[in-house]
């Protein structure tokens, strides 16, 4: 079977699959327009952007920048530079720094978990100079850390001078950004994201409540966390899970600790009543084979090097068609990873996603007479091809 065929084949049957006999179109009434500076709502398992307004306007976080102090943190405990239960001794710097508190007092030892704890759910300014310092020595390494997880997790318009959120020209980032972040926290480490649900923290004889008021308006609201200063307004990190769907709402700059509640939730209320998410392949799945001259064996399996997830409005999924494309003429050597096709979704004439096809798989050199014998079939396939 030529490659040509192989690819007719296989976009027939993935058509099949996909495309049903019948469907039906739900129209998607206008996005809520919020009282609040900027906003995002952001499907977590395909990373849509479902509305947005003002969504990369660079603004003052507050603490929702503990979002990257905390991760970063988990980050550290993940790779094995810091334990939960280390004993992290805090410093004169961290005892007074300023805003909302843990109260943990100079020179005590308070462990690595006790602190993340106390930042996620208390907003501990105190806390999260502590653990900044013990991860990096002082608040500006621990800056230089933040700013470079940033970059790599594609945060173009963020720039971080402190662990805390406090106030400075230079400390800012944006709706789109804190969703980016938010689903790397509930992707990459989803028993530390646990923490973020908790709805209160009792540490030094205080007994403090979680800030984000839908924790206790909407059970199916699990994080994130709340922000306020003078400058930022009232932020709010937010995510749910219904029916197996999870959103990510971020609003910026609202007037009140009310107001940020009530308009994440308008948010949150129409992705999940218009949107909705599906995982069409796996990565690392096997969608077809290829063939391949002059190698140790004459197929490759191609499938993706990332989950294929779309979410769309409801009723659209029904109607997409997606169709796969091999790269002609694969010749060995072929690396596990290598390009060497593509798929790509369709909505009626519109293409909604494309994505790569990866050989899952190497495929060495074949012997002397195996590429021998394909470059003889080469040349007369070039000829009458």
């Amino acid at each position: 079977m030529n490659i040509t065929t192989l690819a007719k084949r296989t976009c027939l049957l993935i058509s099949l699959i996909i495309t049903p006999a019948a469907w039906a179109v739900e129209m998607v009434p206008a996005s809520p327009q919020l009282a609040a500076k900027s906003w995002v709502l952001m499907d977590a398992a395909s990373g849509n952007v479902l509305v947005e307004s003002g969504g990369d306007v660079r603004l003052p976080p507050a603490s929702l920048t503990k979002l990257m102090t905390a991760y970063i943190a988990t980050l550290e405990i993940r790779r094995g530079q810091i334990g939960e239960n280390d004993p992290v001794t805090v410093s004169e710097n961290a005892w007074r720094t300023g805003g909302s508190r843990m109260f943990i007092k100079v020179g005590s030892q308070v462990t690595v978990s006790d602190l993340l704890h106390g930042i996620i759910i208390q907003s501990g300014n105190d806390a999260s100079v502590a653990l900044a310092e013990h991860i990096a020595g002082s608040e500006d390494a621990f800056a230089d850390m933040m700013n470079k997880t940033a970059g790599e997790l594609g945060m173009t318009n963020s720039h971080f001078m402190n662990p805390t959120g406090l106030p400075n020209p230079e400390h800012y980032s944006s709706a789109h950004d804190m969703a980016i972040l938010a689903r790397a926290i509930i992707r990459v480490d989803p028993v530390h994201y646990a923490i973020y649900s908790q709805k209160e923290f009792f540490w030094n004889n205080i007994k403090q409540p979680n800030r984000n008021l839908l924790l206790w308006r909407d059970k199916t609201v699990d994080g994130l966390k709340t922000g306020h200063t003078d400058e930022a307004g009232y932020c709010m990190v937010s995510s749910a899970v219904r029916d197996g769907q999870r959103l990510i709402a971020v609003v910026f700059g609202t007037n009140s600790e009310q107001a940020r509640a009530a308009e994440t939730q308008k948010l949150l209320t129409y992705g999940f009543r218009f949107f909705e998410t599906q995982t069409f392949y796996q990565k690392g799945a096997e969608l077809a084979t290829a063939p391949v001259w002059k190698g140790a064996t004459s197929q490759v399996k191609a499938g993706l090097a990332d989950d294929l997830t779309l979410t769309m409005p409801k009723g659209q999924l029904k109607k997409l068609a997606a169709s796969m494309t091999m790269n002609p003429q694969l010749v060995a050597p072929i690396a596990k990873g290598d390009v060497i096709g593509k798929v790509e979704v369709k909505l009626e004439d519109k293409v909604v996603h494309s994505a790569d096809l990866i050989a899952l798989d190497a495929v060495d050199e074949g012997g002397i007479l195996r590429r021998v014998w394909d470059s003889i079939r080469l040349f007369f396939y070039g000829l009458f091809n």
